[in-house]
């Protein structure tokens, strides 16, 4: 699974890295305009909203496939090893779930409903923005599924963080 992950996390990284930094480009273009120039940009600040939600839908991708969310081990790391992987295929099992229903099928909605809208500066159509949300569904339930995958086979840690424990003992102990 790693051939086909590291590839895909390394183009999420670079996607968000560069919606980052023409964030920061077009945020100074508008500083420029607005108080040099006295001519206010606002094609640059609708852009960077929707380039900035963009940037967070694909780092959450990122952290899908590092399973890197939010979590609150303390009571299934007390739990017997079985369990703990139950616990872990459920918890990946809702988030495939989630990225499914809220993400793919209620982003391909609300995307097909807002191709019809263009945007007040840009003169675009708000769906070509929106479909982030189904792609983002999409690279989510691949990334979960392969979680899933690795954790049955005994190539991902059951609990997530685990690997960083052990590295922080090892390190402790030298």
């Amino acid at each position: 699974m790693k051939q086909f992950r590291n590839p895909l996390t390394q183009i999420l990284q670079a996607l968000a890295g560069i919606s980052f930094l023409a964030m920061v480009i077009l945020t100074c273009w508008q500083v420029l305009t607005r108080y040099v120039l006295q001519n206010p940009s606002s094609w640059s600040e609708e852009l960077v909203s929707y380039l900035f939600a963009w940037m967070a839908l694909l780092g959450a991708s990122l952290i899908t496939s590092e399973r890197g969310h939010m979590n609150i081990p303390a009571v299934v790391e007390r739990m017997p090893d079985g369990v703990k992987t139950g616990f872990s295929i459920f918890a990946e099992a809702v988030a495939f779930i989630f990225s499914a229903v809220i993400l793919l099928y209620g982003g391909v909605q609300i995307t097909s409903l807002a191709m019809g809208q263009m945007t007040s500066s840009l003169g675009v159509a708000i769906g070509v923005f929106y479909v982030v949300l189904p792609v983002c569904g999409i690279l989510n339930m691949v990334f979960t599924a392969m979680n899933i995958y690795d954790i049955l086979k005994g190539n991902m840690p059951v609990l997530p963080g685990e690997e960083n424990q052990e590295e922080n003992q090892k390190k402790g102990e030298a």
